[in-house]
């Protein structure tokens, strides 16, 4: 394949992938046009996911975007490939053919401030607002640049008459008014802030046995109510959708009619708030919540948005934002979880086969009002409540 062309917007994306947005959502755009980005590789460091970012790179045109691994928005967009992707900017091209020089960037983005050089690197950074090209110095002309310091000149020419050629272009964020490049420079890349009235990330605080409340929105969601009174908080569901029978109740001594086929309870999914929601199937009452964390390297990775819980049952009701050592989060792990609750006992083993789940078995161990999945690295996959 060709180099494609896509768009470039300094400080907003590239193409359809826009920062800030969350990694469900550019897993959409990836999927609504298969026949371009065909090829697609998802990296994250599976033992601590919340250390460094979820990348999703496209090896076949050169560039990659980058997802803040707690919040999972897109941070930064870097395209390190400048030969397998043509980027228009307004009514020029750059990149792809147009080889990308130092004079075709600064003739296309016009002056800006003189840049940064990495001698490490052997790297020279230009910037502008939400843009940055970085340009591989060699190593004979190193010393018409000083290391870490803003450079009064610019590499426009070498003295042998060559011109430096783009190896890396950095889209990011403009807000916080930081330099992003290559190095160092690319931790400084954060996602956009969020709007005042977004509820992604919103706080869902519970407390065990009793409700959900929605910390943006306002909506109090407590067990037993009606899909009627789900409706009125929360908006139509994403989907609708007949439980299965519960594989579980065997551990029950108290179920003395095992069933084989559907049950009557059925899940109400908000994919979008990471949440599902089961009804009994006469009462028509709810009787547990699915609280989903997204992590990659689990089996429902990107079939919901993460939801950003906060459990407690320890401390009292808990401000927003201020979550204590003693509840239980999205970034606790389970070593944490038994040291608030203790010790679970033995776990049941979950598992799908490796065709279905190459990742392996989750765990799950249960508590009064609670039970959890946890995944082999020790972080919670989904968080079930029920009443007891």
């Amino acid at each position: 394949m060709g180099a494609i062309t896509l768009d470039l917007r300094p400080g907003l994306g590239i193409g359809p992938f826009t920062l800030g947005m969350s990694i469900r959502d550019a897993f959409a755009q990836i999927e609504h046009q298969p026949n371009i980005y065909d090829v697609v590789h998802v990296k994250y460091f599976d033992e601590e996911p919340l250390t460094l970012d979820i990348v999703i790179n496209f090896p076949d045109h050169g560039f990659h975007i980058r997802f803040d691994p707690f919040s999972q928005r897109l941070r930064l967009i870097e395209v390190h490939e400048l030969t397998q992707l043509q980027m228009r900017y307004a009514t020029s091209l750059i990149g792809g053919p147009t080889v990308a020089t130092f004079i075709a960037v600064y003739s296309l983005f016009g002056p800006t401030f003189p840049g940064i050089y990495d001698k490490d690197r052997g790297a020279y950074t230009l910037f502008y607002p939400g843009l940055s090209f970085a340009f591989p110095i060699p190593s004979q002309f190193a010393n018409c640049f000083h290391d870490g310091e803003i450079s009064a000149d610019l590499p426009l020419e070498f003295p042998d008459g060559t011109t430096p050629v783009a190896c890396r272009v950095s889209v990011y964020d403009n807000s916080s008014d930081s330099k992003v490049g290559v190095g160092s420079l690319m931790s400084k890349a954060l996602a956009p802030p969020l709007p005042v009235d977004s509820l992604y990330m919103e706080e869902v605080h519970t407390k065990l046995g009793e409700e959900l409340w929605f910390t943006i929105g306002g909506q109090h969601v407590p067990f037993g109510a009606s899909p009627q009174d789900v409706w009125t908080e929360l908006g139509r569901p994403c989907g609708i959708h007949q439980k299965q029978v519960d594989q579980m109740v065997i551990h029950s001594a108290s179920d003395q009619h095992p069933r084989t086929t559907l049950c009557g309870d059925y899940f109400y999914n908000y994919f979008s708030r990471g949440i599902d929601i089961l009804f009994h199937g006469q009462t028509h009452r709810i009787k547990k919540f699915v609280l989903h964390t997204n992590y990659p390297g689990h089996s429902d990775f990107n079939a919901y948005t993460k939801c950003n819980f906060v459990i407690y049952d320890f401390e009292g009701p808990i401000p927003v934002g201020a979550a204590s050592k003693r509840c239980i989060t999205p970034r606790t792990k389970w070593e944490q979880v038994k040291e608030i609750l203790g010790d679970g006992g033995r776990a049941a083993i979950q598992t799908q086969g490796s065709m279905n789940n190459p990742f392996g078995p989750t765990f799950v161990y249960g508590y009064q009002n609670v039970a959890f999945e946890v995944m082999r690295n020790g972080y919670i996959a989904t968080v079930t409540l029920f009443q007891s």
